[in-house]
This record gives structure tokens, C-alpha cells and sequence, in this order.
């Protein structure tokens, strides 16, 4: 199963979230403290993840072992889920049945996390050890430690682009577009892979990328009062009108209703796919499909979204999926302590090639093409205090779903001639619907 990036409250939906009943106060506790004495922890706990390859390939067993070296009285009970999204949510009607340790779901806004999550203490203190804090902090208490964050960019085959003649990697969109002409005159692979028909790789990974190309710290935030972002100067134009000069022009998949997400990272491996716009999560996946594949892992490479400001390029980086406790745990020292266990002692982020949430950790060696070419790696500011659902507020309300894929499905229509419009009605739609939320909200 793909694991697949999410900025998990940004992605939160009203209709969604109001489905969820609230179990217990929302006065939050302040976090239990584990005792001192590793061996003095005890208890069940059950911890809730979508990474079921691992639970196949005996990869949680063995962190489970590892873990009880240290805490010989905690059981960990792992529980795989594909469809972890729905499910969970679901499931946290129950207020003992989402676990003891679980990845909170996009589905739940931040409002609601002192509803469903014991506070694992100061954000202020915490963002002194960990990065990726910003999304899971309410009210100056933290709901969630990242489990491991990634770099938002574009991943290219390259050996397709070296055979295509190209020796240096694009630095704006206009010579991005090019370098995918000249990988379809020169190369049998297609140019850009959408993965239109399983829509998710067309919604957050996309709109992970804003601030990468402004190099604005606060892009994302702005966007929240910004009545027409898809207007020429804005991150969120210059990353969708990229995807519909791509599809326009003819350089993407020739039948998007056929895509399909596990099939490409073989087709990428073998050099049938130049380009996707994924995050570095998805390095150690496709150079797994490399291998499978019989070709080299060095295949797979990873760049920056193409723009640059003053000469320089960004890349944002942002957690994946966050670890949190269940607020209603029977055993929250345990569910700590595994929690914290993964986070800080473990291999996990090493082994999967991702950035650690420690802020000490080095970073991964997948990332090193992005050292080596300059890019600097920008970690969004967050919302101001009170302000944590703004941008997810007005989503809901413009029913434009920026972490979805419904609104890029319908750009890749327009563009491919399968639907009314051109790319100035189209971004004038989205400005319109937009606009309004935000002077409904306001």
C-alpha cells in the first residue's frame, strides 16, 4: 500500500469532521508522564497504522521487539488498515475504539483535537526537540508529533532525462515545460504522469508545493484571506497552470481514466514515465520498483518544483501522517512511551527515507540531490493562534478541495478539451467560488 503524504489538519473537511461525535471533555489534561523507570510501564496498548506492507513484511513485528528491549511490560498490538482514512474516522465514535496510539486522520480539524487527544504537552517546549510541530498545536498545547516528514517536489527518471539529452534540471516552469518536449521528441516514456484516476497523488501533492514557489514562509496562510489566489504572482497558479500547460500541450498520459497509481511506480522504474509530482515519501517505494524492476536504484531522482526566486530554489518540507494518543487510553504512559519510542529511538524515518522529526536527526541520504543543487528546505509557518482551521474553513466553504482531487480532475478536463472552459474561465471560476468564502468567513 502506497503510503500516501498528507498535511493531516490543513486536510480536514467540515462535512467530514461534523460526522465525528465528540468523546469526552474538551478541558484536555496535560500529558501523563511516563515513569522514570522504563520497566515500572506497563499495560495493552493498541496501535493503529495505514503502513500495512509493514505489518506483511514483519517490519512492526521486529520495531515491537525492539521496543520491549527498553519496555519489557508494554504489549503492542499492531492494526493494519488500507482504508485508514475512513475507518478510523469511524471508528472515533467509539472513545476506546481508534486505539491507544494512532495517526490522526485528515478528517478531524483542529479544533477537535483536544476532543480526541491527550496533550503531549507544550508546543512552545516541544518545537525546541521536534519540527513539523505547527500543524498539531491548539491553544499552545501539542496534539501530535510527526512520524516522519518529507520534501515536496517532483520525482524524474534519470536515466529517461539523461537519454532525452538533458544536463541540467529546469529552474522555472517555462523551461520545465520545455525539458518535457523534449523528453517526448526524444524518448518513448511519457513526459508527466498525473495519476489522474486514483485522484489522491492530484490533490494534496500538488498543493504541498505552495511556498516552494515563492519561497514565502507564509504562502499557505495567505491563501486563506486571499479572495482570488489562481491570479498570475501566486504560488497556487503558477503550480496549477504548470499541470494545465502539461496536459494542454499534450506532454501527460495519453488516457487519464486508465491510470493506475501501483502499476507506475513500475512503469517509472523502467523508464515509461519521466516525471511525477510526489513527495520524497515515494523515493524509497519507487527505488524499491527500481530494483524489482532489474534496474538501478540511482534511477530514481528527486528535484525541486520548478520556480526560483533571486537565483534561488525551495523545497517545502512538512510531516506526513502524525502520532498521536487517544485522550480516552487506559494506559496513556504506555502509549507514550511507544510513541515517543518510534519517534525518537527507532530507525523508522532512516529506513523509510524520511526527514526525522527530531530536529538534530541528519537528513535522509535520498535528499542529498537537493543539498547538492542549493535547494533550501522551507517548513511553512503556522496559522496564528485561533486561526489553526482557516485555511480548511474556507475550503469547505468554496467547496474547492485544494487537498483533494476533484478541482484538479476538472483542470486536467478543461485542458485535455473533455470539459467547457479554457484556463483563464476556469481559474476565474475558482477565484469566484473562493472569494466568496473568504468574505463569508471574514
Amino acid at each position: 500500500m502506497a503510503w500516501r503524504k498528507a498535511f493531516a489538519g490543513l486536510a480536514a473537511t467540515a462535512a467530514v469532521a461534523a460526522g465525528l461525535t465528540a468523546c469526552g471533555s474538551s478541558d484536555n489534561t496535560e500529558a501523563a508522564s511516563a515513569p522514570k523507570d522504563p520497566a515500572a510501564v506497563k499495560g495493552d496498548i493498541t496501535f493503529l497504522t495505514n503502513r500495512t506492507d509493514l505489518q506483511t513484511d514483519g517490519t512492526w513485528k521486529k520495531y515491537v521487539a525492539q521496543f520491549n528491549e527498553k519496555y519489557p511490560n508494554v504489549h503492542v498490538k499492531v492494526e493494519g488498515d488500507t482504508n485508514y482514512e475512513d475507518d478510523v474516522k469511524t471508528r472515533m465514535n467509539d472513545p476506546h475504539g481508534y486505539g491507544d496510539v494512532l495517526l490522526i486522520p485528515n478528517a478531524v480539524a483542529p479544533e477537535q483535537y483536544p476532543q480526541y487527544f491527550e496533550s503531549l504537552g507544550s508546543s512552545v517546549q516541544l518545537a525546541d526537540t521536534y519540527r513539523f510541530d505547527a500543524p498539531k498545536s491548539v491553544g499552545g498545547k501539542q496534539y501530535g508529533i510527526a512520524l516522519g516528514g518529507n520534501a515536496n517536489g517532483v520525482l524524474y527518471n534519470t536515466q529517461v532525462w539523461k537519454q532525452a539529452g538533458i544536463t541540467s534540471l529546469p529552474k522555472s516552469p517555462d523551461e520545465f515545460l520545455k525539458d518535457l518536449q523534449t523528453i517526448k521528441a526524444k524518448t518513448k516514456a511519457i513526459p508527466l504522469y498525473t495519476n489522474y484516476k486514483d485522484g489522491w497523488p492530484l490533490g494534496g501533492q500538488w498543493t504541498n508545493l505552495v511556498g516552494s514557489v515563492s519561497g514565502d514562509p507564509d504562502a499557505l496562510n495567505a491563501m486563506a484571506y486571499n479572495k482570488a489566489p489562481w491570479t498570475e504572482g501566486t504560488d497556487i497558479y503558477a503550480i496549477d497552470k504548470l499541470l494545465f500547460d502539461s496536459v494542454h500541450d499534450g506532454l501527460t498520459e495519453p488516457d487519464p481514466l486508465t491510470t493506475n497509481w501501483e502499476q507506475s511506480k513500475g512503469d517509472f522504474a523502467s523508464g515509461k514515465i519521466a516525471t511525477m509530482v510526489l513527495g520524497s515519501w515515494a523515493i524509497t517505494q519507487f527505488q524499491a520498483a527500481a530494483k524489482d524492476a532489474g534496474a538501478p536504484a540511482s534511477n530514481v531522482g528527486f528535484m525541486s518544483f520548478p520556480a526560483s526566486v533571486d537565483g534561488k530554489q525551495y523545497s517545502t518540507i512538512a510531516g506526513d501522517y502524525f502520532l498521536a494518543v487517544n485522550k480516552n487510553s487506559d494506559n496513556k504512559p504506555a502509549a507514550e512511551a511507544w510513541l515517543h519510542w518510534l519517534i525518537d529511538d527507532s530507525d523508522f524515518t532512516n529506513s523509510q527515507g524520511m526527514i526525522s522529526a527530531v530536529k538534530t536527526a541528519p537528513l535522509p541520504s535520498n535528499l542529498k540531490g537537493l543539498q547538492d543543487s542549493g535547494v533550501t528546505l522551507l517548513e511553512l509557518n503556522p496559522a496564528k493562534p485561533g486561526e489553526e482551521s482557516r485555511l480548511s474553513d474556507t475550503a469547505d466553504q468554496s467547496q474547492v478541495d485544494i487537498w483533494g482531487n476533484l478541482y484538479r480532475q476538472k483542470l486536467v478536463d478543461v485542458a485535455r478539451g473533455q470539459a467547457d472552459g479554457d484556463l483563464e474561465s476556469f481559474f476565474a471560476q475558482l477565484n469566484k467560488e473562493w472569494g466568496q468564502a473568504v468574505s463569508d468567513l471574514s
